[in-house]
């Protein structure tokens, strides 16, 4: 997509030299919500850690990664976060034995750039009123769509331009999977750039602008939403309706 915030190109990813990514390109423009989905060890979550430049493993990563025009795919993550890459991994990254107040306190200040916003504590909590209420209980005393909620604060607190969320909705009632989906609708509306991983697809469709189907590494489907909700491969799979 010419204009795009981030661009990959001939993304490969291999372990003992099995090949779990190869995406010959995959882009994501600002104010722009893309989903990806696939069944269990399509290789989504191995996407996204090598978008952040990091795994659990020792994987051979190979392509080209650009956010806003600069090639990005040999630094560190470090590196990536300050240019303006923020994962929120499904683990959702909170500390338990902080506070909810103290998961948001960060000495880190991220240097603003055109179009990108710096999220403040009182942000995090207009975004998620539930947090305020919460604000002097320990993260392990959080529930799951607690927890979701402060990790997506506290990589909005990094000032990111792209935004990677994994399994963002695992665990959660259909209510809070809801809500998380459509503050991540308005944070996109907002600008931000979004890309998730979402093992559910019926919920995926109805927020984000394109989706993305990934099987065993590859990209196999891509689309507009309305187009993609509507093809049999994604209905008889994972929506469980008959073509």
């Amino acid at each position: 997509m010419s204009g795009a915030l981030l661009q990959v190109r001939d993304l490969q990813v291999d372990y003992a030299g099995n090949r779990a990514v190869d995406v010959r390109t995959l882009s994501v423009s600002r104010g722009e919500m893309v989903g990806v989905v696939g069944a269990n060890g399509a290789g989504k979550s191995t996407l996204v850690n090598a978008l952040i430049g990091w795994s659990r493993g020792d994987p051979v990563v190979r392509g080209e990664v650009e956010l806003a025009g600069q090639p990005i795919a040999t630094w560190s993550s470090h590196e990536r976060v300050r240019a303006g890459l923020a994962l929120v991994p499904e683990g959702r990254l909170v500390f338990g034995r902080m506070t909810v107040e103290d998961n948001l306190t960060t000495t880190f200040v991220p240097r603003a750039t055109a179009g990108q916003r710096i999220y403040s504590r009182d942000d995090i909590f207009e975004l998620f009123p539930r947090l305020l209420e919460r604000r002097q209980h320990l993260g392990s005393q959080l529930s799951g769509g607690e927890r979701q909620m402060l990790g997506i604060g506290r990589a909005l607190m990094m000032g990111p331009q792209l935004l990677l969320l994994d399994e963002p909705s695992i665990g959660l009632a259909p209510m809070l999977v809801s809500q998380v989906l459509q503050t991540l609708r308005k944070l996109a509306a907002s600008g931000l750039a979004i890309l998730l991983v979402e093992q559910n697809v019926r919920a995926a469709l109805e927020v984000v602008d394109r989706l993305v189907l990934l099987e065993r590494g590859r990209v196999v489907l891509e689309g507009p939403a309305a187009q993609m909700g509507s093809d049999p491969r994604i209905a008889q799979a994972y929506l469980g309706a008959h073509a």
